[in-house]
């Protein structure tokens, strides 16, 4: 055998040697989690004992999937989504008068309530803090829907899932909407334990929530279609005549029902293909959203490719606005029916999101999570809708809060609308310092919201507050350094100005 001969045969025997080793230690690691399971199932001291265990199976399928690094994608074998897999929103028929009751009383709308408020500074659920004349981001979405029902006479429920940090309170809350024409369900997501990074290992050592509440993790958005059917909700929706649910963040302003959406998904007219089963909506990507998720062809499926599973090499690539030109929404239009095949049948297969925390205690953690958008390749005839930007209104940050709060949108029936007024077809982009991040530091810096009806460009660093009547145009940019402050006076008027710690106004 000559030289090559040898190296060759070096090469492949250490493949198969690095092969054999993950491969024991994995089966090392689902024994160890099987044993520590078996361990902690005792220890449940409530009628919850059989709750645990049905969780417990399903993180154990999601451990294996995050064992075998099944994340991995292939750049070389990634695709545009093939023609006719992404539907430009204009293109889609409205439906007819007379099916529209019939259509909305077709469709549940599902929010997403599992979250906290603790990136802005509050305690509570998230979608009970205030974002616009003192209604929260619940009261909005109720008063949306309680808008179609009354107008049309329709029956369109409420579900939210909850996660074990939401659920308790949300149950106190709902009491104040008895009177509201909209029916609210809740369910409760799977929760999962959180694993120490080193050993892979549960780091609770029993399953009583109330002393180790800090061991678990709610288990990522994608856990809705385990959870909605386990708990017994999807076959309630079903049984009262639901065929299809709209998911949606609770925190996004923009995700209302969608007649036309529902006309592409119901619609009795001949169209010759068949109802999708899976519906993302998309929008066109900008500057600031370019670590979104996007739509793409991937072994002839139409698929969610998340930046977690881009290897560093590609990163910006794939942060590239030119090749990859849209990102999800995370709105999703999905079939009941489908749903309960894919759980039934056990062929629901999303990738494993690896996300590692420290606790206060100083212990480096992981939480396995799933994205509800990666489900897209286990339903048929899925496809995407390009939808205008106005269906994507997060509120993450203070910074999201002042557009929301000010004079660029309008606000009837829970509907936020842009102002007419607005001559950009965009948003301004916004960026407030760390002094704005909690809710309540936030309000006490403005007198009242300035007018941004002509803002392009806000940027604010350090300690600084904002009198009454404040107008502000084109690009803005407040600086006030350490041990500085800068108060902007009441009724200044702030037209491509830099403004430094001492208040000199500048040219910009």
């Amino acid at each position: 055998m000559n030289g090559k001969g040898l190296l060759r045969s070096d090469s492949m025997s250490s493949l198969t040697q690095t092969r054999k080793f993950k491969s024991l230690t994995r089966k090392d690691a689902e024994r160890a989690l099987a044993n520590e399971i078996q361990r902690l199932l005792p220890t449940c001291v409530s009628s919850d004992k059989s709750v645990f265990e049905r969780e417990f199976v399903l993180f154990q399928r999601i451990f294996k999937r995050f064992l075998s690094d099944e994340t991995h994608i292939s750049w070389d074998q990634i695709h545009p989504p093939s023609k006719g897999t992404i539907l430009m929103y204009e293109s889609l028929p409205s439906p007819d008068d007379s099916e529209i009751v019939s259509l909305l009383n077709q469709v549940a709308v599902v929010k997403l309530n599992g979250g906290l408020g603790t990136s802005m500074g509050c305690s509570g659920p998230k979608s009970l803090i205030s974002v616009r004349n003192d209604l929260t981001f619940l009261d909005l979405h109720v008063q949306q829907i309680e808008y179609l029902n009354n107008k049309y006479e329709a029956t369109i429920p409420l579900v939210l899932m909850n996660s074990f940090n939401t659920d308790e309170e949300m149950q106190r809350v709902l009491v104040k909407y008895e009177s509201v024409n909209v029916l609210i369900e809740i369910f409760q997501q799977t929760k999962h334990p959180r694993l120490n990074k080193e050993t892979l290992l549960p780091i609770i050592n029993n399953l009583d929530m109330q002393s180790g509440s800090e061991g678990w993790c709610p288990s990522g958005h994608g856990s809705i279609y385990e959870s909605i059917y386990h708990s017994g909700m999807l076959d309630k929706l079903l049984r009262a005549g639901k065929k299809y649910i709209f998911i949606s963040n609770i925190d996004n302003l923009g995700a209302t029902i969608d007649l036309n959406i529902i006309n592409l998904l119901l619609s009795k007219r001949g169209t010759g293909s068949p109802a999708p089963e899976f519906v993302m909506e998309v929008t066109d990507k900008t500057a600031a959203d370019v670590k979104g998720g996007t739509l793409v062809e991937y072994e002839q499926k139409l698929r969610l490719l998340e930046l977690a599973q881009v290897s560093k090499e590609h990163v910006d690539e794939f942060k590239s606005v030119n090749k990859f030109k849209i990102f999800n929404t995370n709105n999703l239009w999905v079939s009941l029916e489908a749903i309960k095949r894919v759980v039934e049948e056990e062929t629901l297969h999303m990738e494993i999101i690896v996300n590692p925390k420290t606790l206060e205690d100083g212990t480096n953690v992981i939480q396995l999570e799933q994205a509800a958008g990666a489900a897209i390749k286990c339903f048929e005839h899925a496809v995407g809708v390009n939808v205008p930007r106005k269906r994507f209104l997060p509120v993450k940050m203070s910074s999201d809060l002042l557009l929301v709060m000010s004079n660029l949108y309008r606000l009837r029936d829970g509907l936020l609308t842009m102002s007419d007024k607005r001559v950009f077809p965009v948003t301004p982009l916004v960026k407030l310092g760390t002094h704005f991040s909690k809710v309540k530091d936030f309000l006490k810096r403005f007198s009242n919201i300035p007018d941004i009806m002509e803002l392009h460009h806000l940027t604010v660093s350090g300690d600084v507050t904002f009198g009454k009547d404040v107008v502000l145009k084109g690009t803005v940019i407040i600086i006030a350094n350490h041990g500085d402050r800068i108060d902007i006076p009441s009724g200044s008027i702030l037209e491509n100005k830099i403004v430094s710690g001492n208040l000199r106004i500048l040219d910009h």
